[in-house]
């Protein structure tokens, strides 16, 4: 009979070992399977202080008590915690197979089912601010900790009134201004005054006679010098430290009601459309004139660098020149009313913020460097004035028709922090302070109302200086 192959069928097959060759190759080399089976013999269970599993955990419960004694014993406490919650006991690192506790053969867990270390804890909540290195602040000794910063509170009344007789409800003026040495300058009827915030003492600086009004007021950025824009199409430069009036100087041909200054440099915008460039160290009334608005100019804002000069009007436009321009660089035509709010970042170069009047009550932002638009925000009111503030990255907006509010604002997000109320008519006037964390706001309603509203550059929660001491309601004349 011829030979015929083994049969395999009744011999059991052999149990598969990752050491025997699974293919033809050299006997002396051999070459494991793509299946893994983790050994734990080089682990090290010393580095968690746990002790190590027994030999004969698969036939007697293993063993989950820890070593804590000596320096060792307050480290164990605090890693165990970290790992499986505060209120856990320490599981024994046993594989799903060998998690018996008797011979029976019967599921035990190592610890009780209510603590579970991947269960959502709804009963403990963490602060989200903690020093901790481990985020248990207070759960265990030695762990040096600090409570959470409570978010910061802006206050909704203001600290301090001031009656202000005959302060226009004028939209397309400014008359009033903040100095660096803090004082306050308002234009009321044909006067302006002066208000120490320091000590609360009120000068009168000028008066322009029954024949004129003022119609704009702005400090130079250094020094004690005011410039006073008027009805009449002048603007006239005053000394307030010696109320002596320095100069007076023409070319516009109706009211001045924007200024603003760069270094020694003061631009004046006017209703007859354009805008002067004065020097006040030359002789000439101005050396420069720049043309491009079709109304009335209302709004002029220097960037903090002194490169570029934003103007806004009536027109609904606003326009970007630089120190050489007669033309405007950059012109933006997406406001729908006219532009009198405007103001540049001081933590972003080239970031600029404006805001329409009543048919527009957006506050838009762009980026002068790119010419681009960067946002839009619908703010739901007129939008009359803008200022940001220098020690954090928030503006504040006020307005007109129809809410009178004043809205202090986290940028970019542009999530409102506070909705300050209290003004009767439209809030067309802003200033703030030198320190950077007080405004004033004025309004038709005759008040100069002061809020403290941006943090110390510290970030830290105290009271201005700015005549905090002295609350109540006093007159600025």
């Amino acid at each position: 009979m011829a030979d015929s192959p083994p049969s395999t069928a009744s011999k059991p097959p052999l149990p598969l070992d990752i050491t025997t060759p699974t293919r033809h190759s050299n006997p002396g080399r051999p070459i494991y399977s793509d299946r893994f089976i983790p050994s734990r013999s080089g682990s090290n269970f010393a580095l968690f202080d746990l002790s190590t599993p027994s030999p004969s955990s698969s036939s007697s419960s293993p063993s989950t008590a820890t070593r804590e004694d000596g320096s060792s014993g307050t480290y164990s406490a605090l890693l165990r915690t970290v790992l499986f919650g505060p209120d856990c006991g320490v599981v024994s690192p046993s594989t799903p197979e060998k998690p018996f506790s008797g011979s029976d053969g019967r599921w035990s867990p190592l610890t009780p089912p209510s603590r579970n270390i991947f269960r959502f804890k709804t009963e403990s909540r963490r602060p989200h601010l903690s020093i901790s290195p481990v985020g248990l602040d207070g759960a265990l000794p030695g762990v040096v900790s600090t409570p959470p910063k409570a978010p910061r509170k802006v206050p909704r009344s203001p600290y301090k009134v001031l009656d202000a007789p005959a302060l226009q409800d004028d939209f397309y003026l400014n008359l009033v201004d903040w100095s660096p040495n803090n004082v306050l300058a308002v234009g009321l009827g044909n006067c302006v005054y002066l208000w120490n915030a320091c000590s609360s003492k009120v000068t009168k600086l000028c008066d322009l006679g029954v024949d004129d009004t003022v119609c704009s007021v702005g400090w130079a950025q250094r020094g004690t010098y005011l410039a006073v824009g008027t009805n009449l199409g002048k603007v006239e430069i005053w000394d307030a430290s010696r109320c002596r009036r320095i100069r007076t100087t023409e070319g516009h041909r109706l009211r001045v009601g924007a200024l603003a200054w760069s270094s020694s440099l003061l631009s004046s915008g006017s209703r007859d459309k354009t805008i002067l460039q004065r020097d006040i160290r030359a002789q000439e009334d101005f050396v420069s004139k720049l043309t491009g608005h079709k109304s009335e100019v209302c709004g002029l804002k220097w960037s903090y660098d002194n490169r570029e000069l934003a103007s806004g009007g009536n027109d609904n436009k606003l326009f970007v020149w630089n120190q050489h321009s007669t033309q405007p660089l950059l012109k933006y035509c997406e406001h729908t009313a006219a532009v009198k709010a405007i103001a540049w970042s001081p933590h972003l170069h080239g970031l600029l913020a404006s805001g329409g009047g009543t048919a527009d009550r957006c506050i838009r932002f762009w980026n002068t460097t790119t010419n681009s638009h960067l946002s839009c925000m619908d703010t739901g009111s007129q939008v009359c004035n803008l200022v940001w503030s220098k020690n954090v990255n928030e503006l504040v907006s006020t307005h007109g028709y129809s809410q009178n509010q004043i809205i202090v604002w986290r940028y970019p997000t542009m999530s409102k922090l506070a909705t300050l109320t209290g003004h009767t008519y439209r809030v067309l006037y802003l200033a703030i302070s030198p320190d950077g964390q007080t405004i004033v706001t004025g309004a038709g309603d005759e008040t100069l109302r002061f809020w403290n509203v941006f943090p110390s550059p510290k970030f830290q929660n105290t009271d201005s200086e700015i005549g905090a001491s002295s609350l109540g309601r006093t007159q600025i004349r």
